[in-house]
Parts: C-alpha cells; sequence; structure tokens
C-alpha cells in the first residue's frame, strides 16, 4: 500500500502554520507584560481581580463580534481575513508601544481589548482555513498540527516575554507607570511580529472554491436578528452544540486556574519570581503540544472522539489534586499532565465540528463556537472577579472547578460511552504494541460487510477494530458472553453470543444486521491457533442469509501469536520489553457466496504474500 503523504506537504501548510505561530505569539506578549505588570505591582484579591479583568477583556471581543465574524469567513476568502487581519495587528501594536514608552498604563491596559478584537475577527478564518487547505482526510492531523504550533507559540511567548520581562526590569521600579517605561523596548518586538505575520499571510493560497453574494446588515446585527439566526445554525446538531459546551467549560476551567495560580503560588508557596510563575503554567503548553501530536497519531484513521472522555476526566483530577502539593516542581508535573489531557480533549473536538458543519455555514459555526466558549469564559472569570472580592482564596477555586471538570466528563462519558472504551484499550495497547494496517481501503463504506479472518489471539478482536470507525459487530462463544463481570461490556457493544446448540438464532441475528448496513466480524476457525498456521474454517458462516447488500472482506492478522494473549508462547516469545510489531492485512472483497475452503485458500495466499515482501 503506497505511503500517505505528510499533513505538512501540503501546499501552503507550512506558511499557515508559521503564520498561526506569530498570530499567538504577538497577542500572548502584550497579555505576558500586562499581567507581569500586575503581578509585580499588585497583591492578593486585587491581583485576582486584575488578572481576571485582563482576560475578560480578552475574551469580551469574541462575544460581541460573533455575527461579524462569522459572517466574513463564510463571505470573503479566508486568506486574504487573515492578511488583512495582520495589518490591523501592526497598527495596533504601534499604539501599544506608544503606550508603553509614555508609561499609559491604563491604555495600555485597555489595548489588550483591541489585541483581542483582531484576533476574534481573525479566529473563525484562521481555524475554518484548515478544512479547506488539507481537507477531510488530513482535518484531525490538520488541527492537531495548529493546537500544536498555537499551543508553542503560547509557551514561546510566555517564556520570551517573561525572561526579557524579568531582566529589563530587574528592580527598577516603584509603580506600574515605572514598569512600562523601563520595559518599553519590548513593544517594538511586538510590531516587528506582526509586521512578519502580515508578510506570511499575504502568500497564503486562495483556497475559496465558491464566492459568497451574502450581505451584512448593519440594523439586523444591532437588533440581535443575526444572533438568533446563527445561534439557530450553531445549534442545529445536537453533537456540534454539545461539542461546543464541553471546548466551552474546558477553557472557562482553564481560565479560573490560569488565572487564580498565580495568586496562589504567591500566598500559598512563597514563590515571587514571574518567571517561575509563569514557566509553570507554560509547562501545560508543552503538555498541549504531547497531547494534540498524540491525538493525532490516535486520530490516523478517523476523528477518534473516544480520547474527548479521557482527556476530561485527566483535567477534572488534575484540577482536584493543584492544591492538594505545596511543591512547585510537583506543580510543574501536574500542569504538564493538565496539558497532555487538554491537547486529547480539544484536538478531536475541534476537527469534529469542522468535519460535521457544512462548508457554507463553517464560518458561523466556528464563530458561534467561540462565542459560546468565551460567554462561558467570560462568565466564569466575572465569578471569579466576585469571589476573590468577597474574599474566596485560590484553594477554594480550585475545588469549584475540579467540580464543573465532574459536570464536563458526565456529558462527555454519556456522548462518547462507547468510544472512549475503545480509546482507552487503544492507549493501553500501543504501550505494548506497535500496529500496521494494510488495505483499509478494501473495506467498502457504503455497504455491509462481514470480516472473515484468522484466529491467533485473545485480542484478534480489539485488533481489528482499532482501525475501523464503524462499530463491529463480534460474533463470540455464548459461555464468555455471559462471563459475569464482562457481560454488561459485550452487551453494550453488541456482541452476538454464538454456541453450538443456538448457532441458528446466532446467524439469524447476523443477518438482521447485515441487512442493516453493519459490519460483523466472525472467525471461523472456531477457536485461537495453537500452532499459529491457518487451520481449518468451519462452514458455518455460509448458513447466514445472503440478501443483505454487502461483501465478504477476508483478513490476515499475523505478529501476536507468540505473545502472552496467545495460547502458544514457546520459542516465539519476544523481549519483556520490547514493542511487538503486529501486522493486519485485509483483501478486496469476495462474492458472498464464497466458501469455507475458498475463503481459507485466499488467506492462506495473503499471508504468503506478505511473508515473502
Amino acid at each position: 500500500m503506497a505511503k500517505s503523504q505528510s499533513v505538512f506537504a501540503v501546499v501552503g501548510m507550512i506558511n499557515y502554520l508559521c503564520v498561526v505561530f506569530l498570530n499567538a505569539f504577538t497577542d500572548l506578549g502584550h497579555k505576558i507584560i500586562i499581567q507581569n505588570t500586575v503581578f509585580k505591582v499588585y497583591d492578593g484579591e486585587m491581583q485576582i481581580i486584575l488578572t481576571a479583568i485582563v482576560n475578560a477583556l480578552i475574551l469580551l471581543p469574541f462575544i460581541l463580534m460573533f455575527s461579524p465574524s462569522g459572517f466574513l469567513a463564510d463571505r470573503f476568502a479566508k486568506s486574504k481575513i487573515m492578511e488583512y487581519s495582520s495589518v490591523f495587528a501592526i497598527v495596533i501594536t504601534l499604539f501599544i508601544t506608544l503606550s508603553y514608552y509614555n508609561g499609559w498604563f491604563y491604555t495600555a491596559f485597555a489595548m489588550t481589548f483591541l489585541l483581542a478584537l483582531q484576533s476574534a475577527i481573525y479566529g473563525p478564518a484562521k481555524y475554518g482555513y484548515i478544512k479547506e487547505l488539507v481537507g477531510v482526510k488530513y482535518i484531525t492531523a490538520g488541527n492537531g498540527a495548529v493546537q500544536a504550533v498555537t499551543t508553542v507559540a503560547i509557551l514561546s511567548g510566555i517564556i520570551f516575554y517573561t525572561v526579557l520581562f524579568e531582566n529589563t526590569l530587574a528592580d527598577n521600579f516603584t509603580t506600574k507607570e515605572d514598569v512600562l517605561l523601563t520595559i518599553a523596548p519590548l513593544g517594538w518586538l511586538l510590531v516587528f511580529g506582526s509586521v512578519v505575520e502580515w508578510f506570511l499571510a499575504s502568500r497564503l493560497p486562495n483556497t475559496m472554491k465558491e464566492q459568497s453574494v451574502k450581505k451584512f446588515n448593519m440594523k439586523k446585527y444591532i437588533r440581535g436578528e443575526y444572533l438568533r439566526k446563527n445561534l439557530k445554525i450553531v445549534t442545529r446538531k445536537t453533537e456540534v452544540f454539545e461539542a461546543i459546551l464541553v471546548l466551552s467549560l474546558f477553557w472557562s476551567i482553564s481560565q479560573v486556574v490560569l488565572a487564580v495560580f498565580g495568586e496562589y503560588a504567591k500566598s500559598k508557596l512563597g514563590v515571587t519570581n514571574t518567571i517561575f510563575v509563569q514557566g509553570v503554567m507554560a509547562l501545560a503548553g508543552i503538555g498541549i503540544v504531547l497531547g494534540s501530536l498524540l491525538a493525532a497519531n490516535f486520530s490516523k484513521y478517523y476523528i477518534n472522539t473516544g480520547l474527548v472522555a479521557i482527556g476530561s476526566v485527566g483535567i477534572t483530577l488534575i484540577v482536584f489534586m493543584v492544591p492538594l502539593f505545596s511543591s512547585m516542581g510537583l506543580m510543574a508535573v501536574l500542569f504538564t499532565l493538565f496539558g497532555v489531557f487538554a491537547g486529547l480533549l480539544m484536538v478531536p473536538l475541534n476537527a469534529h465540528i469542522q468535519f460535521l458543519s457544512p462548508r457554507v455555514h463553517l464560518g458561523t459555526v466556528l464563530a458561534g463556537s467561540n462565542f459560546i466558549q468565551n460567554i462561558f469564559m467570560f462568565s466564569f472569570l466575572l465569578l471569579t472577579t466576585v469571589f476573590a472580592y468577597f474574599g474566596m482564596d485560590a484553594e477554594v477555586l480550585f475545588y469549584l472547578m475540579g467540580f464543573v471538570g465532574i459536570y464536563m466528563s458526565v456529558v462527555v462519558l454519556r456522548r462518547y460511552d462507547v468510544m472512549s472504551f475503545w480509546a482507552l484499550l487503544e492507549l493501553i495497547f500501543k504501550t505494548r504494541h506497535k500496529y500496521n494496517y494494510h488495505g483499509l481501503e478494501n473495506i467498502p463504506n457504503e455497504s455491509a460487510v462481514l470480516l472473515l479472518g484468522n484466529h491467533v489471539s485473545w485480542i484478534d478482536w480489539i485488533i481489528t477494530q482499532f482501525p475501523i470507525k464503524q462499530r463491529i459487530h463480534f460474533l463470540m462463544d455464548k459461555e464468555i458472553y455471559h462471563w459475569k463481570f464482562l457481560h454488561p461490556f459485550f452487551k453494550k457493544g453488541e456482541t452476538i453470543p454464538l454456541s453450538p446448540k443456538a448457532f441458528k438464532d446466532a446467524f439469524a441475528e447476523t443477518s438482521k444486521r447485515l441487512k442493516d448496513g453493519k459490519i460483523v466480524a466472525l472467525f471461523p476457525e472456531g477457536g485461537i491457533s495453537k500452532s499459529g498456521e491457518i487451520e481449518k474454517f468451519y462452514k458455518g458462516f455460509e448458513l447466514i442469509d445472503k440478501d443483505y447488500d454487502g461483501v465478504i472482506v477476508p483478513f490476515f492478522i499475523e505478529g501476536v501469536f507468540g505473545s502472552i494473549f496467545s495460547k502458544y508462547k514457546g520459542k516465539n516469545k519476544k523481549k519483556a520489553f520490547r514493542r511487538r510489531e503486529i501486522n493486519l492485512y485485509f483483501a478486496p472483497p469476495v462474492p458472498k457466496e464464497t466458501t469455507a475452503e475458498e475463503l481459507r485458500e485466499i488467506i492462506i495466499q495473503l499471508k504468503e504474500k506478505y511473508e515473502t515482501q
């Protein structure tokens, strides 16, 4: 099978990722300078309140610009929106630099709003561009790359601007105005980043296939007609809306955690150096990069929404654990893990939203996602400000966010329960095995499939399911099906119990599911091979009614024989710490009338073909 092209080989992808990096890097730079100024000058409740207000000023434009940004992303070429927005960023960063040089703290503070306004216009176009640039095939890999690059930009920005801030400032300040006057030259770095971003954005390929004729009516916008209409579009598909809700809860938790950690580190841990505080929070960025790459790897064949539950539960546990420890070293570990789980949650959900959204409304849906997420974050930050004003400390706020995480996890598990089970299995088994799948294109997408292949281990059913999005309905031994503790899982997975006395009922149920267009799998050998060779195929599957619209797809598994999951381990047993490489080969479809002898011969030929390569 030909090797797949990398998402990075798509024309314009590298340039696009550079634009994404610079946009986040510059936005983050000004925010860090303002936040560090607040950290240096203020303490206690006032520090939490001002930090929350800075974050709120960044969120507010995404709420106000919901309808206009969605309209722009659907009406005009997304590459042009990114280009013109970067010109706007140049103007804003020049005014920010002017504010620094004059010591205008409140002006610089307010300029975070304008910089965020530019990002709010930019956002739907930036994320909608992924699907247009790389297509559905690479949509998860594209989102993983964008999330990783954005996070690296945030991480780099935090470290870069915090180190420069500390080294430039030293102890040469008394007031907030003194701080800005001392670090003023850093403003030119923001301007330079915006100029380079504009240069690269002006060279992005135009991926707009059809020119839209939409017109924006300001009166309708002011009356809220666009808001009502666009919210209907966003909520039209329940699965899209739930994905947006989960992202909103995640970002709300994240915003509160980041807003209160500085005060927590200062008051509870005795840390006053911004490099240490921002450095620990920045480790969440490294975690997000790792989690994003992991999510892309586990979504190689389809968008693996099961990862979302693993991410959600992990985030919730981390938030509960933060106030239990007083070591910055342990905090560093916790924030890194927080980021890993965040990547597992964000990448599949963003890809899923883009995949389910029609192209004509993609910009509106993404703008709506931003709108809802920012409404949530703004509300949470407002509550944080109120709680801090009335003296609630950071530790209590961490626990409150933990309970929000519990609710988020319940929503996710209810939606993706089966996918979550398979994602967890895949995470576990890939630590010990490397899986290679060949011939997946031989499995039809639009018709029923009867998968028939050799049986060499207890985990053949797991290996077969991993690369296939549609759930496979396995036939299994009736006695095993009724094992007390595993029976609920087998039932939830819609397996079909099979026994010599009740095979007619099992085959009747198999026929019914094939007529419904499902994928059903059966191992015709009737048991696990003790020799590793392809043994006799029983004719039972020939009794399944042929009146379904579908085919038989033979498959051959090799590499798992001799493992702890096979019946024979002997001389084929691998070293304990060596990852076992397992291959699964799918042959081209064959007619439903194929006999057991013919099927066995096909699989033997499949085995011989790949053993000689």
